[in-house]
């Protein structure tokens, strides 16, 4: 068997020729190119995701800030509250007092006015009483002239005695 008749050879020449054509056609740098090209892609694809990463762990930041912020700001906002409602109700109960300290006056007032009145009448009374018993006194042991002017008189002594 020559060499031409082996099958070997010709999967040889078969190989050398594909090698040629690969070669001629430049399919190595084609593949290389492709290679590259997918490698810068995915790079690009990762430096991408990269500064979507940072850009979301900014953003993330931010949000916890804003939402300490808020946190504090709602925390200030219900010290003051406490602090309005706290000074409020001393304020009302301030004002309370000086409505029971003016009411208990303005009570006592009165008492005084009532007692005074009282002790008015009773002395109105005592000597409009005292008046009518001296006349009767004094026209039961006294007459005439001198009857009429010593009652006129004792009356007029009783009364600026008892004003």
């Amino acid at each position: 068997m020559g060499i031409f008749a082996a099958p070997e050879t010709w999967v040889l020449v078969s190989f050398i020729i594909f090698v040629a054509i690969v070669l001629y056609l430049k399919v190595p740098a084609r593949v290389t190119a492709a290679l590259d090209a997918r490698a810068a892609r995915i790079r690009a694809e990762l430096e991408e995701a990269q500064r979507l990463r940072e850009e979301a762990q900014s953003l993330l930041a931010e949000y916890q800030r804003k939402r300490r912020e808020a946190e504090k700001e709602a925390e200030d906002i219900l010290t003051l509250a406490r602090e309005e409602a706290d000074r409020l109700k001393l304020e009302a109960r301030r004002q309370l007092e000086e409505m029971i300290a003016r009411r208990t006056r303005m009570a006592e007032l009165k008492i005084s006015q009532a007692e005074a009145q009282a002790v008015a009448d009773v002395r109105a009374a005592a000597a409009d009483a005292a008046i009518a018993a001296a006349e009767r006194i004094l026209a039961e042991k006294v007459s005439g002239k001198a009857a009429t002017a010593l009652v006129a008189d004792s009356i007029e002594q009783v009364k600026r005695r008892l004003q």
